[in-house]
């Protein structure tokens, strides 16, 4: 069994990964930190981390590879971040198949099959000193709570993620695995930077327009980017806490839902009631779709 907590996060060139990893490192764990390319995580090395060049949308036959190298190398992962992702900008009319796919592979497709590759070995793995055998979590956002025009294709692949968390943590109770997704608010990250923000090919004037939903999104999130509320560093301390049932989570269980951020708050709240309303003046046609009983 490893000295110290081991992490494996994906994506930690800049984000959240960037910060979770900063923050394990100060409390003396061992983390994995990987990017594409390790010339943009060489800071981290030189924090204390072991580095490696890994891209989420590899093969999985490469993604099995590097899990038996990690697990090989480190003996055990105590903590699978898959912080990996990036944000479509584009209405649902004027985004293009490729463009899509591209998202979906990042951000879902990537994080399942980097999970189905490290899960044989969690499974196999000794239960650390707090009796868990291992934490997996995904990357959701207040977008998993909310559609939102303009960035429709985004929202698609954040309740992906929090639907793969909670499943999986119905899967993995028996074994000793924990699996939580992190829907966080805006955060000022480079998430939104031009650049790093993903915008589609095609743009259709009707879309264009600022008095129509689509338009209001694009505009507001340039107006949002450097301006957001959430502190990365405060949140990737809460993020490690919670994972590791300590400091504000001591005693208490980790929750399949890591929320973090006034406005995330906002927004799942909002959606509690808009259901609820939903339910509550279409009850009686609801329950008339239901056999009688026998």
């Amino acid at each position: 069994m490893a000295a110290h907590p081991v992490w494996f996060i994906t994506a930690a060139s800049s984000g959240f990964g960037q910060a979770m990893a900063l923050s394990a490192l100060r409390r003396g764990h061992t983390v994995i930190a990987t990017a594409r390319n390790t010339s943009r995580i060489q800071h981290l090395a030189a924090a204390g981390a072991h580095t490696l060049a890994f891209d989420v949308t590899s093969p999985p036959a490469t993604i099995e590879a590097v899990a038996r190298q990690v697990f090989a190398e480190h003996g055990r992962v105590d903590y699978l971040i898959n912080a990996a992702g990036f944000i479509l900008e584009g209405s649902i009319e004027e985004v293009s198949p490729e463009e899509v796919y591209d998202s979906f592979n990042t951000n879902v497709f990537g994080t399942i099959n980097t999970i189905r590759a490290f899960l044989p070995h969690m499974r196999a793995q000794p239960l650390a000193g707090n009796g868990v055998r291992g934490v997996v979590a995904t990357f959701g956002s207040l977008g998993s709570w909310r559609g939102q025009a303009g960035v429709g294709v985004y929202a698609m692949t954040k309740w992906c993620c929090s639907a793969l968390a909670e499943s999986l943590a119905e899967e993995l109770a028996p074994f000793q695995i924990r699996a939580t997704v992190i829907e966080p608010g805006y955060f000022r990250t480079s998430f939104l930077n031009p650049g790093v923000r993903v915008v589609s090919k095609a743009r259709i004037d009707a879309y264009e327009d600022e008095k129509v939903p689509s338009g209001k999104t694009r505009r507001a999130l340039s107006v949002v980017d450097g301006n957001q509320l959430g502190d990365v560093d405060k949140g990737a301390e809460v993020i490690i806490d919670m994972l590791s049932g300590t400091g504000v989570a001591s005693g208490k269980d980790l929750p399949v839902r890591i929320v973090l951020g006034s406005d995330a708050e906002a927004v799942i709240k909002n959606k509690f009631d808009r259901t609820n309303k939903i339910l509550e003046e279409w009850n009686e046609v609801l329950r008339s779709t239901d056999r009688p009983s026998d």
